[in-house]
């Protein structure tokens, strides 16, 4: 009988838990669709919290994830050139000396990446990107999903090439794609024998055809690139794994003895080859010309997951005052709920299950948002990112803490709040919220403008600098320029008679590359000058209308002469950069006509001086720039296009250029899109930066209509009476207005040193920057007002022109 009651009593117990839950949920329920204004702000600032948080959460963690795809990541490391600077690149004689040397090593590989190479199968041809040589160790390091073929085989042929999976799809559509021919450069032909999926995003060496490097092996050990230390071709990387738990150090401090061993005692005393880890490379900016993959900083991304964190709390801060602006009027319920017997442990757990409901439709419309959006939103931040990963467990995760936090962070301050009203005060409707609850709420939107105004700076002073790196001191013309490859150097005088025929063509260049193209770099050393051991200097050969063309200005003597050396030759009239005049000791230009420089074997006597331009992005400093004339190394053709029709105008170039070299396929470039790939890394942080700042700032916009929401609700009587006094509706509106004005004020004080600390701390990471003068404070705050004003109007005004009878009438 006892064990019945004792049943019957949990029984109960358990019954009424139920009824009091499915009562909170109807109440709940109810109160979110009486007020509807409310809950769908409410609503509409939480979800695009969770939103903007889940994004930058995958942003985040695809970009700090970068190769660690591969299963050996933290064991394998890419081995580098330190000599003037640091180089990616090395010999080629490098990998196979380390095989040698280092037998303790579970693998060495090289690889010899080409930007672009001429792809033809049957009658179709085509320009592609991203070539790798590799050898057969290759797949052995990097983890490539194998859908066809041994990967330990399939590179350890001559003339063998293994195609990702759209490529294969692409060349031979359903055809089985093993077996068959492919020809490369109408020189290598070569079998498909492998498949594999295509590759990650995040990966620093992304690549669309992989060769075997035994198809280019004997032509490189015949030209002396697999013996000399000093032969670095552009693209040749070397990579070695480690065996587990094994110091690295083991083997970076015995690479001084292998460079004496391999090559001598003075090239040792003069270059390091550093290992850098896998993991490391997406993240350090050290290493010039790579171009492959573009570097950027980790700090970048700890900023973007604070963004993320920023605009949760000020999500939450949205929430909190919308909240605490109703709560006045649901005095009565919580004062009945009271009289009825609910403690005030029940009310907070009836608020927050409230806060909990909107949280979970927030929830749900953040992630439907989130998948319609995804892809357009990887497409404006160029990455790989997909709607698939949703359902990784740590993202999962991830979503039901941040709902969590959401959840506390917002509904506990309003729910203590609210269920701390008085129930004799509260049913005699005279529920007050106090001075200190007004003055946290009043700091909470100070904190959201401040934030809004450090994202509002941070994003100026990125599309400032954005413009400096594409448009300004580049110290040439850029505009309208077209640049594409010569195959035959033999024929650069008739293509140039050809086009300057074409009344779309204003002026035509060769050269080894327009200003933008920097592949060619060589030691110099000048005794005249007191410069005995080598330093670098980046070497263009250009024709007599390079400098014309490009409005490259001379600053003294003369431009360049044409003349007919050869690469046996060894005396040279040379342009130099201002640069380079400084590098030797020299004050002003003029001083540098008759110098000497020795560049190799070369004697080359400077007959004139340019002012500096820009060949590199502004992350560096302009470097020493020699500018030769030798025709046999014209390999790209520069085209300045008049502005009308220039669709029409390259049509016409592309048939002329196709007549001459039928066996290639005409491929150019603007000079504007090659700037711009430079900073391609940057324009992902500008677009993140402005479309997060301008959520951001909407958020806080919805902060702020809460405590305006909640001054007109404390203060109808006292606009009733001011009303009936004579008071205008200009009157009523700078009521509401001017505390807000002084919050602004104080939350840009508060901004403007937290922004200029942060933006001029990121500018530092170029070489060459803008200055983060005054302009850039005005507008934010002018920015700042006018979207305060904006919010404040509609409920100002409302409040203004409210029956003042009824107002008096309020309780």
């Amino acid at each position: 009988m006892t064990r019945l009651n004792i049943h019957n009593s949990l029984f109960t117990i358990d019954n009424k838990r139920k009824v009091m839950f499915k009562n909170y949920f109807k109440t709940a329920w109810r109160n979110l669709t009486k007020h509807k204004a409310y809950s769908i702000i409410n609503v509409l600032g939480l979800t695009l919290g969770i939103a903007s948080c889940l994004v930058i959460f995958l942003v985040v963690q695809y970009e700090l994830s970068y190769d660690k795809f591969n299963s050996k990541a933290y064991r394998t490391y890419r081995v580098t050139l330190n000599a003037i600077g640091f180089n990616p690149s090395v010999s080629m004689a490098v990998a196979p000396a380390l095989r040698n040397d280092f037998p303790e090593l579970e693998e060495v590989t090289q690889a010899w990446y080409h930007e672009s190479g001429l792809v033809i199968i049957g009658e179709k041809k085509f320009e592609e990107k991203r070539i790798i040589f590799a050898d057969k160790y290759f797949p052995s390091v990097f983890d490539y999903y194998w859908l066809e073929g041994n990967y330990k085989t399939a590179l350890a042929e001559p003339n063998s090439i293994v195609l990702t999976e759209s490529y294969a799809r692409k060349y031979f559509g359903n055809k089985e794609a093993i077996g068959q021919l492919i020809n490369l450069e109408n020189e290598y032909n070569l079998k498909v024998t492998g498949i594999i999926k295509d590759l990650p995003g995040n990966t620093h060496l992304p690549f669309n055809l992989l060769v075997s490097f035994e198809t280019v092996r004997k032509q490189r050990e015949e030209k002396g690139a697999m013996s000399n230390f000093y032969w670095i071709s552009s693209g040749s990387f070397a990579y070695i794994v480690t065996p587990q738990h094994y110091n690295i150090a083991n083997i970076q401090n015995r690479m001084h003895g292998f460079i004496e061993k391999n090559w001598g005692k003075e090239i040792a005393g003069e270059a390091r080859l550093p290992l850098q880890p896998l993991t490391d490379i997406h993240f350090d900016p050290r290493y010039l010309n790579n171009t492959i993959s573009y570097t950027t900083s980790r700090e970048t991304y700890y900023v973007l997951a604070a963004i993320a964190a920023l605009i949760i709390i000020i999500a939450c801060i949205n929430f909190i005052n919308l909240a605490t602006a109703q709560a006045v009027r649901r005095a009565k319920e919580v004062g009945v709920r009271k009289v009825l017997g609910s403690s005030r442990s029940q009310l907070i757990a009836q608020f927050l299950g409230e806060t909990a409901l909107m949280v979970v439709v927030a929830l749900i419309l953040g992630l439907f948002f989130t998948s319609l959006f995804l892809p357009q939103l990887a497409k404006w931040l160029d990455i790989k990112i997909s709607i698939s990963q949703l359902s990784q467990p740590s993202v999962i995760i991830f979503i039901l803490l941040a709902a969590l936090a959401v959840i506390l962070l917002a509904g506990l301050y309003p729910s203590f709040i609210q269920s701390a009203f008085r129930p004799i005060e509260s049913l005699k409707s005279k529920v007050t919220l106090s001075l200190k609850g007004l003055s946290l709420r009043k700091s909470l939107v100070v904190i959201q403008f401040a934030i809004s105004q450090i994202m509002i700076v941070g994003t100026l002073v990125v599309a400032y600098q954005m413009d400096f790196f594409e448009n300004r001191n580049l110290g040439f013309n850029k505009d309208a320029v077209i640049s594409f490859n010569i195959p035959d150097q033999q024929k650069t005088e008739i293509l140039r008679q050809q086009l300057l025929s074409n009344p779309g063509v204003k002026q035509i260049s060769f050269s080894s590359g327009a200003p933008v193209f920097n592949s060619n770099f060589a030691p110099f050393i000048s005794p005249e000058n007191g410069i005995t051991k080598d330093d670098v200097t980046e070497l263009k050969f250009i024709d007599e209308p390079y400098t014309d063309m490009f409005q490259i200005q001379i600053l003294a003597g003369n431009n360049i002469r044409r003349n007919n050396k050869l690469e046996n030759d060894t005396t040279y009239d040379v342009l130099v950069n201002e640069t380079m005049i400084h590098k030797l000791g020299l004050r002003e230009p003029q001083q540098g006509i008759g110098k000497h420089i020795n560049i190799g074997n070369w004697h080359c006597t400077i007959t004139g001086i340019v002012k500096d331009f820009q060949s590199e992005s502004k992350h560096k400093k302009i470097r020493p720039c020699v500018l030769i004339y030798r025709a046999d190394n014209f390999y790209m053709a520069s085209v300045k296009l008049t502005a009308s029709n220039m669709n029409r105008s390259i049509t016409s170039i592309d048939k002329s250029w196709s007549v001459l070299f039928p066996q290639s396929i005409f491929s150019y470039e603007f000079l504007d899109d090659h700037i711009a790939a430079w900073y391609r890394q940057e324009q992902k942080e500008y677009t993140a930066f402005k479309l997060f700042a301008g959520i951001a700032i909407l958020i806080g916009c919805l902060g702020l209509y809460g405590l305006i929401a909640f001054a007109a609700a404390q203060r109808t009587k006292e606009v009733g009476i001011r009303k009936v006094l004579g008071a205008s509706l200009t009157d009523i509106v700078l009521l509401f207005s001017k505390e807000f004005v002084l919050l602004i004020a104080i939350a840009f004080l508060i901004a403007a040193p937290v922004a200029y600390y942060f933006m001029n701390n990121w500018l530092q990471g170029f070489a060459y920057q803008i200055s983060i003068g005054p302009n850039i404070f005005v507008i934010a705050i002018v920015s700042s007002f006018i979207i305060a004003a904006a919010t404040i109007a509609y409920q100002a005004i409302k409040a203004a022109v409210e029956n003042p009878v009824k107002s008096l009438r309020t309780e």
